[in-house]
């Protein structure tokens, strides 16, 4: 193949999920429902928290945060998108394709510190209850998010600036509906053992050791509350972490089932739907998770509507 200099590469070709005039209509309607309901979902969750004094708490500091990078996620990708699918364009700017990459792993990035984040202040809360709000103060937990947004913005720029140096080959063809950076290296045809040992190493620091804490946390919250003798105190306890713990647990299962599945199904129609759950679908449902699965965001989403119609 014919070998281009990256400096010359004009933009990419998003291939998307479909070529038919009436499955697009179909997607587009169902992207932009996707969008508005998440947008709608998250805004009201911030809303609620804000307007609440007993939600002033760190769960709910981390929950208003990783509301507002998930709106910032999907605008990221789907106003693109739906574009595309409106107009048959499938085309994106260079530029434009390393902006997506480049928000892309802040913004996933960033949702994983806020996870552990809110499972360490669920591990404080059940363990050791005496000592929650002192060692998760408001300071702290401003640090916390502060060190989350620049320790993942570095890592973005970092492979933001490794993929910015690569060439590419005359295919520039992207079987995604967005810029995929794992496909996209496979585009170059440069060398890219930097770039994999940039993977490797964000591997450990922003999955393996966000995961290993989810997983200490989440255990010795069971064992903990597994010596309660009250069956009713056990319910509520792990009541309290139902709707975070579901909602790692969908988090994880799609993004790294679709980044751990062979590289075939990533390069294929299917490895474009399991995309779809991961990128669109899992941040659509995180408001539906934690305020109808949690008694506290239930009271205050009620309060902020009716407070709503008094007004009105």
């Amino acid at each position: 193949m014919e070998k281009e200099n990256q400096t010359s590469v004009s933009g990419f070709l998003l291939l998307g999920l479909s070529n038919r005039a009436e499955q697009r209509r179909v997607l587009f309607v169902l992207f932009l429902w996707i969008y508005l309901l998440r947008v709608l979902g998250s805004l009201l969750i911030v809303l609620a928290i804000g307007s609440d004094p007993h939600l002033h708490t760190p769960v709910y500091f981390f929950l208003t945060n990783l509301s507002l990078a998930d709106i910032c996620l999907l605008s990221t990708i789907v106003p693109k998108m739906l574009v595309g699918i409106q107009t048959q364009d499938k085309s994106i700017s260079y530029v434009g394709c390393l902006t997506q990459i480049y928000f892309f792993a802040f913004l996933i990035g960033l949702d994983q510190f806020l996870l552990i984040g809110m499972a360490y202040d669920r591990y404080l809360a059940v363990c050791h209850p005496l000592r929650d709000t002192t060692i998760m103060s408001p300071r702290r937990c401003a640090l916390v998010v502060a060190g989350a947004w620049i320790v993942t913005s570095l890592h973005a720029l970092t492979h933001t600036l490794l993929v910015d140096r690569l060439s590419f080959c005359s295919s520039l063809e992207i079987l995604q509906f967005y810029c995929d950076f794992y496909q996209v290296l496979r585009l170059s045809c440069s060398d890219i053992f930097i770039n994999e040992v940039g993977i490797f190493v964000a591997a450990i620091g922003l999955v393996i050791i966000p995961l290993t804490g989810l997983l200490f946390s989440y255990a010795r919250i069971v064992s903990t509350r597994l010596t309660v003798p009250s069956a009713k105190g056990r319910y509520k306890a792990f009541s309290t972490c139902g709707s975070h713990l579901s909602g790692v647990s969908l988090f994880y299962s799609t993004s790294h089932g679709t980044y751990l599945c062979p590289t075939s199904n990533q390069t294929s129609r299917l490895g474009s739907i399991a995309s779809v759950m991961y990128t669109l679908v899992t941040p659509m449902l995180n408001p539906f998770i934690y305020s109808l699965r949690n008694k506290d965001m239930k009271g205050a989403l009620k309060k902020l509507v009716s407070r709503e119609r008094i007004f009105t």
